[in-house]
């Protein structure tokens, strides 16, 4: 695979059944994959953030932030 080139669906699913890539078997760290929220090992049970992805975490604090705000003044 090219350094450039989108990775295939089949790549990204074996980053994300890839045990190396969990921390404790919880948390998902790939630097590699730029998605996200990619899915769980199980993919029916949804998706999970990208710890390796600055942009996933501002954006889920930002999903966070704007669900307490919404729940307090209502």
């Amino acid at each position: 695979m090219e350094f450039n080139s989108k990775p295939t669906k089949e790549t990204q699913n074996n980053w994300s059944r890839d045990p190396n890539n969990w921390i404790g078997g919880i948390f998902y760290y790939n630097p590699q994959d730029k998605r996200l929220f990619p899915p769980k090992k199980i993919k029916q049970l949804g998706w999970t953030i990208n710890f390796a992805n600055p942009n996933s975490l501002c954006t889920a604090i930002a999903i966070i932030a704007v669900l307490l705000i919404s729940t307090r003044n209502s």
